[in-house]
């Protein structure tokens, strides 16, 4: 079941990319106290990901923080080391936290997983935004089509905040 409006982020453990490597995060803490905006992709490198639905969000970077939010995080369902890569390749790394959950744990936790095997991609994360306030959502996003970024992206969650 897809986490609603007004639900707590569950319990989970992802991996930031950053110059030094892999930190945990714990996504309890990492939401504690904070106003977080959250997006998702089914994977970093992808058409749609790269071109459309990130680069929104490093263009709004400071109209977003203008409004109150503490950070940005894009999350999906890669490893570490191609989460890092993708921060270096779009330099988005100083603006956007990049999230991994490698295996996909946390996506599914959030019942936001997409069966993407149509296209070789196994299981990842549907597209999605969502401001998170203290570990609880606020507004959620979810696209039709993991081929858009119309109903996630980073004007639609502008209107929200």
């Amino acid at each position: 079941m897809t986490i609603a409006v007004g639900e707590r982020l569950p319990e989970g453990s992802l991996k930031k990319a950053s110059p030094e490597g892999a930190e945990d995060v714990q996504v309890k803490d990492f939401f504690a106290g904070r106003k977080v905006v959250l997006f998702g992709v089914p994977g970093a490198f992808t058409p749609t990901c790269s071109t459309n639905h990130l680069p929104g969000f490093v263009e709004n970077y400071d109209n977003i923080l203008e409004r109150g939010v503490d950070e940005i995080a894009v999350l999906s369902v890669n490893d570490h080391h191609v989460m890092g890569a993708w921060a270096r390749f779009t330099g988005a790394e100083e603006k956007i936290t990049f999230l991994a959950d490698g295996n996909g744990a946390f996506t599914k936790a959030l019942g936001l997983e997409a069966d993407l095997s149509v296209a070789g991609l196994g299981v990842r994360s549907s597209r999605f935004s969502m401001l998170v306030e203290d570990g609880v959502v606020k507004e959620l996003n979810v696209e039709d089509s993991p081929g858009k970024a119309e109903k996630s992206g980073a004007a639609k969650i502008l209107e929200q905040i």
